[in-house]
């Protein structure tokens, strides 16, 4: 395909414009970390018995993603249109693609940090309830129970 006969209203992608030999095995690269990524979304919580486990995938899930944007980048650097200075064009026309690349990047990295957060207090506090579940004082009629009762009654 000659991309100088093309008109201009209309659009040129594609491997042949491209102007990299490897753009199959960048493309496969892609593809690759995107099924990745929707492989651990689809079935992380089938993990959920194994939190390393699945605190491993979500690590290297969001390596992933930012592999993917720095791929996406780096294809965008290596055009034409970048290199003679055009940078605007690019940014007008992928705009949509890097600001939802940023904002998954930036919401998945935050939703497995609140994970990882929250898996630790939800432990702290399980294990604090079982030992005090542990409490015979919960089981038997006892003074303590009694003022509690009396407290709730007034």
């Amino acid at each position: 395909m000659d991309t100088e006969n093309i008109p201009p209203g209309q659009q040129a992608f594609g491997p042949e414009t491209l102007q990299t030999s490897n753009y199959a095995l960048v493309l496969l690269i892609q593809l690759i970390l995107l099924s990745f990524d929707l492989f651990v979304n689809s079935f992380s919580e089938l993990l959920r018995t194994e939190p390393a486990v699945q605190l491993v995938l979500f690590i290297i899930q969001d390596i992933a993603i930012l592999f993917n944007l720095i791929i996406i980048l780096l294809m965008l650097f290596n055009t034409y249109v970048f290199r003679i200075g055009l940078v605007a064009i690019l940014l007008e026309r992928f705009r949509a693609l890097l600001m939802l690349s940023a904002l998954y990047l930036t919401f998945s990295i935050i939703l497995h940090s609140w994970l990882m957060v929250s898996s630790v207090l939800y432990y702290y506090f399980y294990k604090r309830t079982s030992e005090c579940l542990g409490d015979p004082r919960l089981y038997e009629d006892s003074p303590w129970l009694q003022e509690v009762f009396a407290q709730v009654q007034q």
